[in-house]
């Protein structure tokens, strides 16, 4: 049994800020990465951020490194992105993963959250 919940989307003016967090359950959790995706519509789910055991082990899409950070917190089974500089290009449907391995290949997550808006406007 695993469990992802995606929470804090919603909408922003472009320029704005918006914190996403994914709660998760599990123990061994806190061996596993989390990472990020997205997927606006008609397109394929495509990486955003991940992020290891720690907030020092983290990396970004070329797209989003700069404007947003990943982070997480074991204590409270909790993976944060923090969205920052919002574009339009940026709305999708944003969801937690949970994989093994460091990875930006959506095939290689085994648990999904269920996604949560995130729409940008001009």
């Amino acid at each position: 049994q695993v469990s992802l919940v995606e929470s804090g989307g919603g909408l922003v003016q472009a320029g704005g800020s918006l914190r996403l967090s994914c709660a998760y359950s599990g123990r061994t959790f806190i061996s596993y990465s989390f990472g990020w995706f997205r997927q606006a519509p008609g397109k394929e789910r495509e990486f955003v951020a991940l992020i290891g055991w720690s907030d020092s082990m983290t990396r970004y899409a070329d797209s989003v490194n700069g404007r947003f950070t990943i982070s997480r917190d074991n204590a409270k089974n909790t993976v944060a992105l923090q969205m920052d500089t919002l574009k339009p290009e940026d709305t999708a449907v944003y969801y937690c993963g949970a994989s093994p391995s460091l990875s930006e290949q959506a095939r290689t997550y085994f648990a999904w959250g269920q996604g949560t808006q995130v729409t940008v406007s001009s």
